[in-house]
């Protein structure tokens, strides 16, 4: 008897290949046996996706310092959990242009310059919308450079090391934000103002979680290193913040505003 997968050569009592470590199958394909497969795929508490979004939560360091050091079996693949959570986050952006989200709210739009600036909010809202895919991945080599700068002192990973740690937790955040979606459609009490603060704060907050488990740091040592983070953002927010007054004025939307106004 030959491995389905890999066509190794398997003792007639074998349940599982000594190459490839696949299951050996010897039924026929039924509705009964389709269920199981299925059920113990994504709803068996000890499969691989839950085991790894659990610990995620739990015990970060184990799933992410374990892959850098060669842990490849235990937990979903970082590549897979990153493109699992692309294509959630394409179902999500699916699921938010159904629904009748008022962002009118963000200003006055009972005045000309009030108009302006929201449709400048929209028009970002839908650009991000459209390209979150992409945006996702541009932003995991600045976080990755990003903490390089703030654990400097550390030696623990090098770039690519963080590029993995980034790939993780992005992806973990994005994840459980789709688990956040229904607030939105469940209660009047959050806007999607609201849920996008939501998310923004429990990004960081998780952002900060797993890099003290990663890095193995002192609750001092990760306040010190949040406050050089939030410092160092800062300085970037300036600098963002004249980069687009700057092309704002060269497209004329100041003099747009004060016409308005």
């Amino acid at each position: 008897m030959d491995c389905k997968n890999c066509k190794n050569t398997l003792s007639p009592e074998a349940d599982y290949c000594s190459n490839c470590g696949g299951k050996v199958i010897r039924n026929r394909l039924t509705l009964k046996n389709l269920f199981h497969h299925v059920n113990e795929t994504f709803f068996n508490f000890d499969n691989k996706l839950l085991r790894t979004f659990i610990g995620l939560f739990k015990n970060p360091e184990d799933v992410i310092v374990g892959y850098i050091d060669g842990t490849r079996k235990k937990y979903v693949d970082v590549i897979a959990y990153f493109a699992l959570a692309i294509s959630l986050s394409g179902l999500q952006l699916f699921v938010l242009s159904k629904l009748d989200i008022d962002m009118s709210g963000a200003w006055d739009t009972n005045t000309e310059v009030g108009k302006q600036q929201q449709a400048f909010t929209e028009a970002i809202y839908k650009y991000t919308s459209e390209y979150q895919s992409l945006v996702m991945m541009l932003y995991i080599p600045f976080y990755a450079l990003l903490a390089k700068l703030v654990f400097r002192k550390y030696k623990r990973f090098n770039y690519t090391e963080l590029l993995v740690v980034f790939l993780y937790t992005q992806a973990h955040i994005s994840i459980a934000s789709v688990l956040l979606l229904p607030l939105i459609g469940l209660t009047d009490s959050i806007s999607f103002t609201g849920y996008g603060m939501l998310v923004l704060l429990f990004q960081f907050g998780y952002f900060v979680f797993a890099l003290k488990r990663v890095y193995g740091l002192t609750a001092m040592q990760i306040f010190k290193r949040t406050l050089l983070f939030l410092f160092i953002l800062f300085l970037l927010l300036i600098i963002a913040t004249v980069g687009i007054a700057f092309v704002m004025y060269q497209m004329g939307m100041f003099d747009k505003m004060k016409d308005a106004a």
